[in-house]
């Protein structure tokens, strides 16, 4: 690349890196506050909870990326056609190819790692996932019996822990169960131990006494010096990690097992995430020439209508729209395929035939005047409204 290439493509690289990174923080925040349960209720370590924050990212890569490339490119344009740069690059008789080339190398180079991260990064993080939540569902001491707080088990089943012990057992346990109509059981113990009987999970208490209350107030007290409380009933049924097309390789993708339980119920499930595969990793390309498009011509400041960031989000948008639609309807028919590889490849066309034809891709002007007078009569009505409120409020006052 020439000089004023690479200034080009490192001036929106540098604005698509910095959007993609508070695009990305964002994403990751949702996503990890709604994750947050899993891990508190389970009971695991920091550790493991910032290892699955860390696997949620290859998730939102593929997902931000094209539209960081859009913002990068079209502010990148836009300040330099403020700034009358693309005015002086065309005076000095450059091809439109020194515009056109930085920002098609950064978008293709954008789309290589979003399929990269899509078909490698993506189903080892997901992989990864999966495993740490079937280990949080299928550890019963940390679901079920958490060091001094109280934790419901099941309705009218309650279990409290005042501390585990350095040697693996528990000190002060209190367990209330109500769950027999009109009958209320009470369980103190000073120590105890959760072992396993054969398939059984039981909570062993030492040294302790069961109050029973019985309709009518009556409560009677025994003491015990070991209780065997079975909690089997209320661990997870199995530890099996169920993997979804979105947790696969491409390869598998690509060859299912015809034996796979999950491809014998919904195999169209995974013809969508296929064509989802070889879809998405496109739209940093569309996004890119949709930013040539709308900011890529240089032009006065008295031309423009609307601003070029506004346009080229709004049809990113769409286009993004379209995808996902047409991606989702395979999951009823896979005829719907070619409409899924429709929508990159017409709206390709549809911001190259602007490009070639030297057109600003913005909406018409009639719609913008009628969109500006929409506005303008709304704020008339408002400053109406608030002119006859201001007078009874002038006329109480006098």
């Amino acid at each position: 690349m020439r000089l004023i290439e690479r200034y080009i493509f490192l001036r929106a690289l540098k604005i698509s890196l910095a959007t993609l990174a508070a695009a990305l923080g964002m994403a990751w925040t949702t996503q990890v506050l709604a994750r947050l349960n899993l891990v508190t209720d389970s009971g695991q370590t920091a550790a493991t909870f910032l290892e699955l924050a860390t696997l949620l990212l290859p998730t939102v890569i593929p997902v931000v990326i094209p539209f960081a490339v859009l913002i990068g490119i079209t502010q990148t344009l836009t300040t330099m056609n403020q700034d009358s740069e693309l005015a002086v690059i065309a005076a000095a008789g450059s091809p439109r190819r020194t515009v056109i080339l930085p920002v098609m190398i950064l978008g293709i180079a954008a789309s290589i790692t979003s399929f990269a991260v899509d078909n490698t990064l993506d189903p080892m993080a997901r992989m990864r996932m999966r495993e740490i939540v079937a280990t949080a569902h299928a550890d019963l001491l940390s679901t079920i019996i958490q060091e001094g707080t109280f934790r419901k088990i099941d309705d009218g089943l309650f279990v409290q822990v005042a501390q585990r012990l350095p040697d693996g057992r528990l000190g002060g346990i209190f367990v209330a169960d109500s769950r027999q109509n009109n009958i209320n059981l009470v369980y103190y113990a000073k120590n105890g131990i959760v072992h396993r009987d054969g398939a059984r999970n039981v909570l062993m208490m030492t040294d302790g006494e069961v109050h029973r209350k019985v309709p009518g107030g009556d409560v009677s007290v025994v003491h015990f010096n070991s209780y065997a409380f079975d909690l089997s009933e209320f661990a997870p049924n199995s530890s099996e990690i169920t993997l979804y097309p979105k947790d696969r390789e491409l390869s598998y993708i690509l060859d299912p097992d015809p034996n796979d339980p999950m491809y014998k119920n919904t195999p169209l499930m995974f013809s969508a995430e296929l064509h989802t595969r070889f879809t998405e990793w496109t739209y940093p390309i569309i996004f890119a020439l949709i930013a040539l498009a709308v900011a890529g011509n240089p032009r006065s400041q008295r031309q423009a209508q609307i601003h070029p960031m506004v346009t080229a989000v709004a049809v990113a948008i769409v286009v993004r729209w379209e995808g996902y639609f047409t991606v989702n309807m395979i999951h009823s028919a896979a005829e719907y395929a070619i409409a899924a590889y429709a929508v990159p490849v017409l709206n390709t066309a549809f911001a190259c035939y602007f490009i070639a034809t030297n057109r600003t891709m913005e909406p018409p002007a009639s719609w913008i005047d009628r969109m500006a007078g929409m506005a303008a009569g709304f704020r008339a009505r408002l400053d109406t409204l608030r002119f006859r409120r201001r007078i009874p409020q002038e006329g109480g006052q006098a």
